[in-house]
């Protein structure tokens, strides 16, 4: 039986070839869209095997920027989406595909949006995220995806090495706190390595940290949300970290409307109001939202 051809792999962009298309079409670097673009093939030759990409995935690229992650990521799943909010470089990365990996380029769908507000993707539903994301919006990014993308199963995500920290934090250490939270109530997430900054154009003033994220399956979803609505317990994590140092009985003070109320649905969630906000995880944040549900009513929580 004759043996499969494997596909020529893509001829990835260096710093040279980046700064000539930025040149070509005029681009300068956006700090108002937190525009730092990778340069070097060997960080995006090593996001993409962190990946752990399948012939069958469709992967969900935000930011794809001039192209330099797109082009591996092309040629390790069977789709690529790649959601760009700057309408030159959404327009410009079908032609960087086409002159440098021509065979992939069917494989390729664009969207020109914000990633924080984008809707219905076409094709395939997603079933990766794998993305440089700007710093200014990593967080908010993620969260929308998770909450509007259901097909995503798993990500792996670049982000500001401190936001990393945040985003993999346990509860009770120095760096949880409201990223932790609420990216619990989706997903479990753990740190998979650093980025140095010096791979990137414009070189930005901090490091970056990768962070893989994976899908919590439905029944271990189920237990930790409860009864819960997200709107409710995502309200309940604002307000327990709006004033760190308070105990939760103060802290929940106005979202409840008075010490004692908030203390209330404190012991009804068996949750001590004497806590702060960090000691608690997601599980026990769904709860306090679920006891204010029943003490007050459907339709009146959802305070921030």
């Amino acid at each position: 039986m004759a043996s499969l051809t494997p596909l020529p792999a893509a001829r990835l962009l260096g710093p040279t070839e980046i700064r000539e298309l930025a040149a070509r079409l005029g681009i300068q670097p956006s700090k108002r869209l937190g525009q730092n673009f990778v340069v070097d093939a060997g960080t995006v030759s090593r996001i993409t095997a962190l990946a752990e990409l399948s012939p069958d995935d469709v992967v969900l690229e935000v930011g794809p920027g001039f192209g330099s992650l797109t082009l591996p990521l092309l040629a390790a799943a069977r789709r690529v989406i790649a959601v760009e909010v700057d309408r030159a470089l959404a327009m410009e990365l079908p032609v960087t595909v086409a002159a440098r990996a021509p065979h992939l380029a069917g494989r390729l769908d664009v969207v020109t949006a914000d990633a924080a507000r984008v809707g219905q993707l076409p094709g395939e539903p997603p079933t990766v995220l794998v993305a440089n994301l700007p710093y200014n919006v990593s967080v908010p990014v993620v969260l929308h995806l998770l909450a509007t993308v259901p097909s995503l199963a798993r990500g792996l995500v670049m982000v500001q090495a401190e936001v990393a920290d945040r985003m993999c934090a346990p509860p009770g250490s120095r760096t949880y706190g409201v990223p932790s939270a609420k990216l619990a109530w989706y997903a479990t997430a753990r740190r998979s390595g650093s980025v140095g900054r010096a791979v990137f154009w414009p070189v930005p003033r901090v490091d970056s940290g990768l962070v893989s994220l994976v899908r919590l399956a439905e029944p271990d979803a189920a237990a930790v949300r409860g009864t819960a609505r997200r709107a409710d317990t995502f309200a309940v994590i604002d307000a327990a970290f709006s004033q760190r140092r308070k105990t939760l009985r103060a802290a929940l003070a106005t979202w409840a409307g008075s010490p004692g109320a908030a203390e209330a649905v404190l012991r009804a969630a068996g949750v001590d109001p004497a806590l702060r906000g960090e000691a608690l995880g997601i599980a026990e944040f769904a709860r306090i939202a679920a006891a204010a549900t029943r003490s007050a009513g459907p339709d009146t929580i959802s305070r921030s």
